[in-house]
């Protein structure tokens, strides 16, 4: 039983709010104020306040989501949805287009070309859409608890950021804030997922870094989180790290494995990847180096040879696990 009274039922018909929240890309307790304040709650009951969200309750609050995304206020935009639909419970969605109207908001809020993805990218990029930090909270720890960390990452929050990076390009740049609002929640999802900083083993720790002139680090940041819920120590030095600062991390901290980030092929340097995986230190007769590793899109057509080359982020993490065992 929810402390507000609404208890969610084991699975069956209808979904349970929990799930309308997730596919809507709103807050569990949004859909319940929608409910209690506005009387948009679900046609059917099981016994007690059991609440179950038939296919005609979501057309309704689907609805809702399409008018406040446009900005209208809830109180307004329930009014419209409760003098907009029958009398009696809504129908199951049917197979023609929704009124002209409500459909061309709905398009104009929801169209990000997210393609063959999970449900729950869809909920995401509703609310960053809406910049609705609470429901956005919630969905990624949702999503990072039910999928892990890797998979989350590589099958729900990638494709979203990649959807609405298009959506920005495709719109004269009108979507600029939706993108760094959602990464910048994402990279707070990221660090509260990941423990504790993980204590230091000889010769097991990894440097990451982006190359001088890349500032994109939300996918270290992620590679950053999942080796340490591995347990493996990490160095995380950020976005556009200098030269002459990478060569004195590397040697002071002695690491197994350097990744390093480039987002794109005008900041990949291959002369700087040669010379980082040329170091040594450690007494002679015992020298050391570290093996590094050549992240992300921008080294694409400048592989250096005998560096991996992680194609993602489940690569990426094998591959530094690999090399600390070794």
């Amino acid at each position: 039983m929810q402390a507000d009274g609404y208890a969610e039922e084991p699975r069956g018909g209808g979904l349970t709010t929990g799930e309308l929240a997730r596919r809507l890309g709103v807050a569990p307790t949004t859909v319940r104020t929608w409910d209690r304040r506005y009387g948009l709650g679900p046609d059917a009951r099981t016994g007690g306040r059991h609440r179950r969200w038939m296919p005609g309750d979501v057309v309704r609050l689907e609805r809702m989501c399409a008018l406040t995304a446009t900005g209208m206020p809830p109180a307004e935009a329930a009014r419209m949805v409760r003098t907009q639909e029958p009398s009696g419970p809504l129908p199951a969605p049917p197979d023609t287009a929704p009124p002209p109207p409500l459909r061309a908001r709905s398009r104009a809020g929801t169209r990000l070309r997210l393609g063959d993805v999970r449900q729950e990218s869809k909920g995401i990029a509703r609310a960053a859409l809406r910049l609705d930090a609470a429901a956005l909270e919630g969905l990624l720890a949702a999503v990072m608890e039910e999928h892990g960390l890797v998979a989350a990452w590589t099958e729900v929050i990638m494709p979203t950021l990649q959807a609405v990076g298009r959506k920005w390009e495709g719109s004269g740049e009108r979507y600029v804030e939706v993108e760094h609002f959602l990464s910048w929640h994402v990279s707070g999802a990221l660090r509260r997922w990941a423990p504790p900083v993980v204590a230091d083993r000889p010769g097991a720790t990894t440097v990451l870094a982006c190359v001088p002139g890349e500032n994109h680090t939300l996918p270290l940041e992620a590679l950053s989180a999942a080796l340490a819920e591995r347990n493996v120590p990490v160095r995380m030095f950020g976005g556009a790290l200098p030269v002459d600062s990478l060569v004195a991390a590397v040697r002071r901290t002695g690491p197994a494995a350097v990744g390093l980030w480039s987002q794109s092929r005008s900041t990949a340097s291959r002369p700087l990847a040669e010379h980082v995986a040329a170091m040594e230190w450690g007494v002679r007769g015992a020298r050391r180096k570290a093996a590094v590793l050549t992240l992300g899109p921008g080294w694409a057509g400048h592989g250096v040879p005998g560096l991996p080359h992680p194609t993602g982020l489940r690569e990426a993490v094998a591959a530094v696990e690999s090399l600390v065992a070794r």
